[in-house]
């Protein structure tokens, strides 16, 4: 792909993890920072960097040793670190004449629609501004249960926010490889990667990664399908290096993940990064092929439901064990249960009143890629 992204005016999203930006002593990487700060202020476009970090350097001031180990221990780390992380990146851009913002974000703030909604304008208006957000997830309130997880996710759901022309993922690794490099010396790296498939992603592995770091190869290539579907191009490479972008430029690191050819209209971005499901509708393989055909899911083709929600709930689609897509059920999980199956003709009888329509509009759904 070309390089020419990295520098160009196009808006850019970058991801720096927590083993990239801090020290096996829990120090910032000063000279590093300084030095990617420089590269990208001289770039003609907004910059917007999801940054990870605040709990590796909490934790050194509270004197935790190693990973925290209890959510209450992460999150006063989180609360301490956060301070510290936005002064370093504040510091770092003001020697270029440029404001930096902090924004953090939980996973509820993105799940609502109208949260996620705010969330766009803002930082659309701080970019418009020339002020670079510094993106980071709200640890100090996020709970398992509301967590992104990693910031691969979060750093493509920040592209899908601002419709970034490039995500780049800073990483311990120069991008993907046919291999493990760290146990298969002769691993080679993908250049390109025009789709991203079953082949692809079991050369992931399993999660993990070294350092304070939670993601590993696994959450980048699921944040590089939210963005590439998105119509952004991700560029995964090396960050432990002085120039990121200088690897890249000299063809001796990085994987491009190419965008598809028909990117989701932004409702539908939304949609297809949500995680909060509370249910999966089984489905059969004739609403399956209608679906693939743009239609919206009717209750004739419903054979289970599985979970307890309410109407608006966000549900997986399946047929057996497979994924195909996920949307926002226009029925409460009971309602579904007398329905399932049925004709609309049948719902005023089974509910009472003649029903909404469609189980899951088509317009409330997105379709998951065929791998």
């Amino acid at each position: 792909m070309d390089t020419g992204l990295l520098n160009g005016g196009g808006t850019l999203v970058v991801k720096v993890g927590s083993s990239t930006l801090i020290d096996e002593r829990g120090r910032v990487r000063e000279r590093w920072m300084g030095a990617l700060t420089e590269r990208l202020a001289a770039r003609t476009g907004p910059v917007v960097i999801v940054s990870s970090g605040a709990i590796g350097l909490g934790r050194v001031a509270l004197g935790i040793e190693g990973r925290p180990g209890s959510l209450a221990e992460a999150q006063a780390a989180a609360a301490v670190g956060q301070i510290e992380l936005a002064r370093r990146w504040r510091e770092a851009w003001e020697q270029w004449g440029r404001t930096a913002a902090q924004v953090l974000l939980t996973l509820g703030d993105l799940e609502d629609r109208g949260r996620f909604l705010n969330a766009r304008d803002t930082l659309e208006t701080l970019l418009a501004r020339g002020v670079v957000p510094i993106v980071n997830e709200n640890d100090t309130v996020a709970t398992s249960e509301i967590r992104f997880g990693d910031n691969d996710r979060l750093a493509a759901r920040t592209a899908q926010l601002v419709g970034a022309d490039l995500l780049v993922l800073l990483s311990d690794v120069a991008g993907l490889f046919d291999a493990d490099p760290r146990t298969t010396p002769e691993a080679r790296r993908i250049i390109e990667v025009d789709r991203i498939d079953d082949r692809i992603e079991t050369l992931a592995g399993p999660a993990g990664s070294t350092g304070f770091g939670t993601g590993g190869m696994v959450t980048k290539l699921a944040a590089a399908r939210i963005a590439t579907e998105a119509g952004c191009p991700v560029l995964l490479t090396l960050g432990r290096t002085d120039d990121p972008f200088g690897e890249v430029e000299t063809g001796r690191a990085g994987t491009w993940f190419h965008p598809v050819d028909r990117p989701l209209n932004r409702r539908k971005q939304w949609l297809r990064g949500l995680q909060n499901h509370a249910g999966t509708l089984l489905i059969d393989t004739g609403a399956a092929e209608a679906l693939a055909r743009g239609a919206s899911l009717l209750a004739s083709g419903l054979v289970s439901v599985e979970g307890r929600f309410e109407r608006g709930a966000l549900v997986r689609v399946t047929t057996g064990a497979t994924v195909i897509a996920q949307g926002l059920t226009a029925y409460a999980s009971s309602d579904l249960e007398r329905i399932r199956g049925r004709q609309s003709r049948e719902f005023a009888r089974l509910l009472g009143h003649a029903g909404r329509g469609p189980i899951v509009h088509r317009d409330d759904l997105v379709l998951f890629a065929a791998s």
